[in-house]
């Protein structure tokens, strides 16, 4: 009888426990009062909490639905990427004579075959060029000819998502991209000018600009500067800046992706060689590597510990498309394709037990209306995150709260900084966060919530997830 009341006492006392209630899938009184007012229904948003010790489910709302979860399912390609490919991985940019060379001049062909380097940065490029000085290589007669067959040719253009091909977001991979293909344009006005001054860095040596912005009066705003490829199939390396810039803006400076990915490799690297005294005779080609190429110089890239950190803490699409691809290719073999991305991603999934209805993977990035996740998926691959041996990588590569990321300015309220570890994702319609919460208790939550609602981005998203996130941490 005395086993019996204990029983029914501790029964009623876990019915009436927050986290309890929280199983019946009942959302939090505070969290659905913001719902409420922001108008979004229970049933256009997933939830899933996890307590990260217990590994108890402490909240779950249609975990179970298919959503587009955006740039949140960057969590997922990159520690499925840690976990593949290890914290230390690394890729490689060759560089093979294909000639006879004797005395700082190769009488051949530069060849330069790409690995799939998704941080290949100007300064990574210029210290590229000059290990090739200090080996002794002051000319080329021959061509600069790149060998990007790593990666099998994007499909598309980068105007597809959004119809904006300049914006560095809607890059798209190839084994050896440069820079993001991303040079900052900086318009200085010029009263004594009939037109500014345009200055481009870097400056590829093949890049044509022309000038057509008209320089006004009136307030500064620089929404109504332009750009243009005129004639992008037989003349993608001009490149037309156009439109108005009020002479009050004095200097403006913005970042914009360019050319392809061959033209703009080749186009630096000619800037940056005969800077550092280099002569080059030739021109660009693309080509595979012939086998009587002899080796000249690698190039080691940032560990992908580091580069699934740039990933997640600013939401880098092209890193993130180039990590898929990497673990496509080193799965499957070369050249790498998104489907062997997508299948080496599936794979692991279904290695680890974690299942998740309705997926549908589309390039790792998202920057994708197709792709679709669950939130108990992506809580499960996060809670395995939490106890793998890469957990402090994986953990330190999520924006921080109110201090870096796409977190800088998010979740200022006392205690909360520092203490939540979330990677953010926004689209149309699509408003989501995943990652981890330290709570004021100190227990680590998992936390996934995806609201898929119209103008979801527009901040009613957001509304709910500070209130979920404060829920949370008050646990």
């Amino acid at each position: 009888m005395l086993k019996t009341l204990v029983a029914l006492a501790a029964l009623i006392a876990a019915a009436f426990h927050p986290l309890a209630r929280a199983r019946d899938s009942q959302l939090p009184p505070a969290v659905l009062r913001v719902m409420n007012k922001v108008g979004i229904p229970a049933k256009n948003l997933s939830i899933y909490v996890r307590d990260a010790g217990t590994n108890a489910v402490v909240l779950e709302v249609n975990a179970n639905q298919p959503r587009s979860p955006a740039s949140v399912i960057k969590v997922l390609t990159t520690y499925v990427a840690l976990d593949s490919l290890g914290p230390g991985y690394t890729w490689k940019t060759r560089a093979y004579i294909d000639g006879r060379m004797s005395n700082g001049v190769l009488d051949g062909d530069l060849f330069v075959v790409g690995g799939g380097d998704p941080y290949l940065t100007a300064e990574h490029w210029w210290r590229f060029v000059q290990n090739l000085r200090e080996q002794g290589l002051a000319k080329i007669t021959g061509d600069f000819v790149i060998d990007n067959n790593y990666f099998a040719p994007a499909e598309g253009n980068r105007a597809d998502f959004d119809d904006q091909p300049f914006r560095s977001y809607n890059v798209l991979p190839d084994a050896l991209m440069v820079n993001f293909q991303t040079s900052r344009f900086t318009i200085i006005a010029n009263d004594q000018r009939a037109r500014p001054l345009i200055l481009v860095n870097p400056l590829p040596t093949n890049l044509t600009i022309q000038n057509q912005v008209r320089l006004i009066g009136g307030k500064c705003y620089t929404s109504g500067v332009t750009f243009d490829t005129p004639d992008p199939i037989d003349n993608p390396n001009m490149i037309v800046v156009g439109g108005v810039l009020p002479a009050t803006c004095g200097s403006y400076s913005i970042g914009r992706a360019i050319m392809t990915a061959p033209d703009y490799a080749y186009g630096t690297f000619h800037t940056l060689w005969t800077q550092s005294g280099g002569v080059i005779d030739g021109a660009l080609r693309t080509k595979t590597l012939p086998a009587e190429a002899k080796l000249f110089h690698e190039h080691d890239s940032a560990p992908l510990a580091e580069v699934i950190r740039l990933v997640n803490k600013y939401s880098n699409n092209v890193m993130a498309r180039h990590l898929m691809l990497t673990l496509g290719v080193e799965k499957y073999g070369p050249p790498a394709t998104v489907e062997s991305g997508r299948n080496a991603v599936r794979l692991w999934l279904a290695e680890h037990g974690i299942t998740m209805p309705g997926l549908v993977l589309d390039n790792g990035s998202g920057l994708s209306r197709a792709e679709r996740v669950t939130a108990r998926g992506l809580g499960e691959m996060l809670d395995l995150a939490w106890h793998s041996p890469f957990m402090p990588e994986f953990a330190a590569s999520l924006p921080l709260s109110a201090t870096d990321g796409t977190l800088r300015n998010r979740f200022k309220s006392p205690g909360m900084q520092g203490r939540i570890r979330l990677k953010t994702g926004h689209l149309d319609n699509v408003s989501a966060l995943a990652g981890f919460v330290n709570a004021a208790s100190g227990k680590t939550y998992v936390v996934v919530i995806m609201v898929n609602h119209p103008g979801a981005q527009g901040g009613s998203g957001e509304a709910v997830h500070a209130e979920l996130i404060r829920w949370v941490f008050g646990q």
